[in-house]
């Protein structure tokens, strides 16, 4: 039987529906492993499932020369080198879709909680500081009524749109592609160059692909243009926001506040952002629902047994063709 490895803990069901056609070798004891066990483990294997963790590059694909597929257990792929994996006729897949509306709460959640101060005042509390209520206290930033700025307006940012449309929210948004006029008109959500978004919207929320093309999209000029009371949220990849010149922005109060689930150099955390009250911090945690991890490790798992078990394309192409 042809060798499958994955790399990570995923669910029971998922390496079950692989057992039942391939030679599995799983990490389900999710071992954070060295560089060298890992390329170790996946020699001879014609198929990987990836984390987003997994870097898949040059070296990556010398240890595994017999690799035909690489199904990586995320909608992002920045941590594959996939001009390399075309090089060698190795295909890539990722997958989107399953997590769009998973995501778009959590991005809901993130903005409210930086908006409205909610980590800060939990801190506050459990350290025993609160004694009162004052009218005046962690007086913080309304969501209802205020100009949400999508950076990204693919199936994610629309489901944000579609939220926020919830919350009586002008939705404004920039991507490198305008979507049709009926989608903008059901969203309710009007295109606009980057400087007019980061100046008008009340809440900046990046949900756009990383790439060198938009490594460090926000940074200090960009966050100077932004209005004094804004907020910025970032549920894409770490990388988009350069966090030195977004931590100096919170500290000196050009911005309110921050919710983060990414960051640059992840599982590492600039530690400055420790220091900051304005920042809520979350570590990468906007697709982690039950039902969606369940729902991404199996797509992985179906793209793996569409090409290698059927010899059919997979349900979720990333190389270019």
């Amino acid at each position: 039987m042809k060798k499958i490895v994955v790399t990570r803990e995923v669910f029971t069901e998922t390496i079950d529906f692989l057992k039942s056609h391939f030679d599995v070798a799983s990490n389900q004891e999710d071992r954070l492993f060295r560089r060298n066990e890992l390329l170790s483990l996946i020699s001879g294997a014609e198929g990987i499932q990836t984390g987003s963790g997994d870097q898949v590059n040059d070296e990556f694909l010398d240890a595994a020369p017999q690799v035909k597929i690489v199904a990586n257990t995320a909608v992002g792929y920045n941590n594959i080198d996939v001009d390399a994996c075309s090089r060698r006729g190795v295909i890539v897949t990722n997958t989107p879709g399953v997590l769009d509306e998973c995501v778009a709460d959590y991005a809901m959640g993130l903005m409210i909680a930086a908006c409205r101060r909610i980590g800060e005042g939990e801190r506050f509390l459990r350290s025993g500081q609160w004694k009162a209520v004052y009218f005046k206290q962690m007086l913080g930033v309304d969501i209802h009524g205020g100009t949400l700025g999508l950076v990204g307006f693919g199936r994610i940012g629309q489901a944000i749109a579609r939220r926020a449309n919830g919350f009586g929210m002008r939705v404004i948004y920039h991507a490198r592609s305008r979507v049709s006029e009926d989608v903008e008109q059901n969203l309710n959500a009007t295109y606009v160059d980057k400087s007019h978004l980061l100046q008008e919207s009340d809440v900046v929320l990046l949900i756009l692909p990383y790439s060198k093309d938009t490594h460090h999209f926000i940074g200090a000029r960009e966050l100077r243009q932004m209005k004094p009371r804004s907020v910025l949220v970032n549920i894409a990849r770490g990388g988009i926001v350069d966090d030195n010149a977004l931590i100096m922005a919170l500290r000196d109060r050009v911005i309110f506040a921050a919710g983060l689930d990414v960051y640059e150099g992840e599982p590492a955390l600039n530690p400055e952002f420790l220091e900051l009250e304005n920042v809520v911090l979350s570590p990468h945690i906007g697709s982690a629902s039950e039902p969606t991890r369940r729902a991404m490790a199996m797509t992985a798992a179906k793209n793996l047994v569409a090409v290698l078990a059927h010899g059919q394309a997979p349900l979720n192409w990333v190389n270019p063709r």
